[in-house]
C-alpha cells in the first residue's frame, strides 16, 4: 500500500484553486487545467520545478519551512492556512517571523513637505514609502505602496517615462541586486523576482547577468507627458538607522528650463505609507537606479 501524500494532495488542490491574476500573472489566452502551472509556482516560489514536482508526487516529504512558507505566499494562505501546510511536512515548523513595520523618520517627512524639489523614501525593496505631491507629478507610481521595480518593468505609463527605458531598466535591476545584497532568498524578494521573471522577458535577461550597481545618483532624461522632456539629476540619500531607506530627490542644473518646468510643479503635500522592511548589504559597480 502507498504512503499518504498528505502534502502533496494539499500542494496540488491549492494550486489548481489559486487563480494567476491573483498571483501577479499575466493572463493570456485559454488555459487547459485551472490555477497555476507546476513551473509557475515553483518560480514564483523560488524553487525548481523538478523539486516542486517532487513535493507533490510524495517524493519528498520533508521540505524546508522556508520553502513551506514560500509556497504560502504563492498561494495566499492566511495564518490558519499557513501552519496546517507546515504541520504536513516531517519537519518541525519554524517559528513565526516578526517583520518590523517600517517608519519614515518624522524629520524626513518634514522635509519632503518643506522642500521644493520631487522627492521621496523608498525602501531596500524598492517600496514607495513616502512621496510628496512634486514626485507624484513627476510620476503617478511615485506613491505610497508602489514597488518602483514592479511598475518599471510591468506598466507601460512608466515605461514611456524613460527616453532610454532599456538603461533605466538595466540600471534599476542592478541597484536592486546592491539593495537586497545577500537577501535574494528571502521570500518575499523571491516572490517579486518570481513574478517579474514570469512576465517579462527583459527583466529574465537582466536578472540572470546578475549586475550589481552602488546606490548613487547620476543623470535622467524623462519625457514628462504635459512638461515635456525633462533633463534631471537625482540623488540617493541613505537615512540612517532606517533599515536600508533612501530618500531620493530630483533636480535640475539652476536656471535651465528643466528647473523651470520643475517649479511648475507647485507645493510638495506629503503622502506617507508605512510598509514592512527586509534586511541586507550589497555592494558592486554599475549605473545606478532610477
Amino acid at each position: 500500500m502507498s504512503r499518504p501524500n498528505a502534502l502533496g494532495e494539499y500542494l496540488r488542490a491549492r494550486r489548481e484553486l489559486t487563480d494567476p491574476a491573483d498571483a501577479g500573472l499575466p493572463v493570456v489566452g485559454v488555459r487547459r487545467t485551472p490555477g497555476l502551472r507546476r513551473e509557475e509556482v515553483a518560480t514564483l516560489a523560488g524553487i525548481s520545478a523538478d523539486y516542486y514536482l517532487r513535493l507533490e508526487q510524495g517524493r519528498d516529504r520533508n521540505p524546508s519551512p522556508q520553502v513551506l512558507e514560500a509556497l504560502a505566499r504563492v498561494f495566499r494562505l492566511d495564518t490558519t492556512a499557513t501552519q496546517h501546510l507546515l504541520s504536513l511536512s516531517t519537519g518541525r515548523p519554524a517559528a513565526p517571523r516578526r517583520q518590523r513595520r517600517e517608519v519614515v523618520p518624522a524629520g524626513i517627512l518634514q522635509l519632503l513637505d518643506v522642500i521644493n524639489l520631487p522627492a521621496f523614501v523608498e525602501s531596500r525593496t524598492f517600496e514607495v514609502l513616502a512621496a510628496n505631491r512634486m514626485a507624484g507629478a513627476v510620476s503617478p507610481n511615485i506613491r505610497p505602496g508602489v514597488n518602483r521595480l514592479r511598475a518599471i518593468f510591468l506598466d507601460p505609463v512608466e515605461q514611456d517615462l524613460y527616453m532610454d527605458w532599456e538603461q533605466a531598466a538595466r540600471g534599476m535591476v542592478a541597484g536592486f541586486r546592491a539593495s537586497v545584497g545577500s537577501d535574494v532568498n528571502d521570500p518575499r524578494i523571491v516572490q517579486l523576482v518570481g513574478e517579474l521573471s514570469l512576465a517579462s522577458a527583459t527583466f529574465r535577461r537582466l536578472w540572470a547577468r546578475h549586475d550589481v550597481t552602488a546606490l548613487t545618483g547620476g543623470s535622467m532624461r524623462l519625457r514628462h507627458p504635459r512638461l515635456g522632456v525633462l533633463d534631471l539629476r537625482r540623488e540617493k540619500l541613505p537615512i540612517s538607522d532606517s533599515g536600508g531607506q533612501i530618500l531620493a530627490i530630483y533636480h535640475a542644473e539652476s536656471g535651465s528650463e528643466s528647473a523651470r518646468l520643475l517649479d511648475s510643479l507647485g507645493a510638495p503635500t506629503v503622502a506617507e505609507a508605512p510598509r514592512t522592511s527586509v534586511s541586507g548589504t550589497g555592494t558592486g559597480t554599475g549605473t545606478g537606479r532610477a
